[in-house]
């Protein structure tokens, strides 16, 4: 399962890159509003740092309007996946898109019917967001379930993109279910390498190795 870094800030995205487990990124009207500067300018440096699928999305919200904002978009660099919500008009302008050969996110999935007609229509990534399903009591993991069994059985392409992760039990179950990416907050990806039980091995094995050292002649 790939990893992408749920975010717009280049000083996270530098941190995580070197260690090799960043497949991606991606970012919505909100992560990018907190940076500041040119929106455009800071996915082109994202698309530089990452040499992966980074999704940008669109903030037009009439499929004409969407259609030229993500050829824009696209335009940026070739590691570019426009990002467009799941409505009629996200819907209409992601089938014109992907007819451009312009890999299309489809966000803002809640349902499996949903994320079905995102398939239907070419949608190179579906997002269903669990985390917020888990916040008025659904059940988000069920959901990606759901998508994963029917894209494959009818042999979909689209992959399923894991988004609103809550913590490192989402990326778990996610893998187990079979889900093509998991995009994450850093905090979240920051929370996988830490385990108690690593902390005190490793101590431990220090201590042994300076006692060790000190009893030489």
């Amino acid at each position: 399962m790939k990893i992408f870094l749920d975010t717009g800030n280049l000083k996270e995205i530098e941190a995580l890159v070197p260690l090799g487990i960043v497949d991606g990124v991606t970012t919505n009207p909100s992560l990018m509003a907190k940076e500041g500067g040119d929106p455009r300018a800071i996915i082109r440096s994202i698309c530089e740092l990452v040499q992966g699928p980074v999704s940008a999305e669109v903030v037009a919200t009439e499929w004409q309007a969407m259609v030229t904002e993500g050829r824009e978009l696209a335009a940026i660099d070739s590691h570019v996946v426009v990002k467009v919500p799941f409505t009629r008009d996200g819907v209409r302008a992601c089938k014109v898109l992907a007819g451009d050969e312009i890999r299309v996110n489809v966000t803002l999935i809640f349902s499996a019917t949903q994320a079905l007609i995102a398939a239907k229509v070419g949608a190179a990534y579906v997002s269903p967001f669990i985390g917020r399903l888990d916040d008025i009591a659904s059940d988000g993991m069920g959901l990606v379930r759901q998508i994963v069994d029917i894209f494959d059985a009818h042999q979909f392409m689209t992959e399923v993109l894991v988004a609103s992760v809550r913590g490192p039990m989402h990326i778990v179950e996610a893998a187990r279910m079979g889900a093509d990416v998991c995009t994450c907050p850093v905090s979240v990806v920051e929370a996988c390498f830490k385990h108690p039980l690593t902390d005190i091995g490793l101590e431990k094995f220090l201590k042994d190795w300076e006692k060790a050292q000190a009893s030489r002649p």
